[in-house]
């Protein structure tokens, strides 16, 4: 693909803060870009209840009825009993891949308690130490989704044995700002794609072994 030459102030690199490498800035999205990148986020966050309040909900009394049926299967019928069984951990292994893809569509936890715990939960996960300081704030659904799963994508290119990372959380006026410090910018992803559609930032400062990424998005 064939990149045109910028023409305006707006395209051009954006110098990182402390001489760290430069970030091209893309053309804001337009009004009308905005509001559909904005309706998109929050489409996920329906589709995630629906199958959490709705299709979830459902299979999970299915599973209680069963284990109702088998305590009245009398013990005679040990057939019947590991049958029924059977289909109760098929029934929970189901409810496991149904959340799984719950929570990669839009995380429960992301749409109950905001971007902080959330963080927290993947930071978790994660091989590598990672410390998140977060404000308790809310930003809404889109800038929230966006922050969140470019973060993930970040952390999922850490490896065992790289230095502690740490992810800042912070409001500076209408903009979700989120920091990872500490990161080898070689490995990590750009981070920028989600957050470009929403009219966002990437600034990336430093180099090989220690460095930052600062993602800025504006949120309602």
């Amino acid at each position: 693909m064939t990149l045109e030459p910028a023409r305006r102030a707006a395209d051009a690199p954006r110098a990182a803060p402390d001489g760290g490498r430069a970030t091209r800035l893309p053309s804001p999205p337009g009004d009308a870009c905005l509001r559909a990148e904005r309706a998109r986020w929050l489409r996920r966050r329906l589709l995630e209840r629906q199958l959490h309040d709705g299709a979830s909900l459902r299979i999970s009394a299915l599973t209680l009825q069963l284990g109702l049926f088998r305590h009245r299967v009398p013990a005679t019928d040990e057939d019947l009993r590991t049958a029924v069984g059977e289909v109760q951990d098929e029934l929970h292994a189901v409810l496991q891949e149904l959340r799984e893809i719950a929570r990669q569509i839009y995380p429960p936890l992301l749409d109950e308690a905001g971007l902080g715990p959330a963080l927290r939960e993947i930071a978790a996960r994660t091989d590598s130490p990672v410390h998140v300081d977060a404000t308790d704030d809310r930003f809404g659904p889109a800038a929230e989704g966006a922050a969140y799963f470019a973060v993930a994508e970040c952390l999922d290119a850490l490896d065992r044995d790289e230095p502690p990372v740490e992810l800042r959380v912070r409001r500076e006026a209408d903009v979700l700002a989120v920091h990872v410090v500490g990161i080898d910018v070689r490995h990590a992803p750009p981070m920028d794609d989600q957050i470009r559609r929403l009219g966002g930032t990437i600034d990336v400062a430093g180099g090989p072994g220690s460095g930052t990424i600062i993602a800025r998005i504006p949120c309602e």
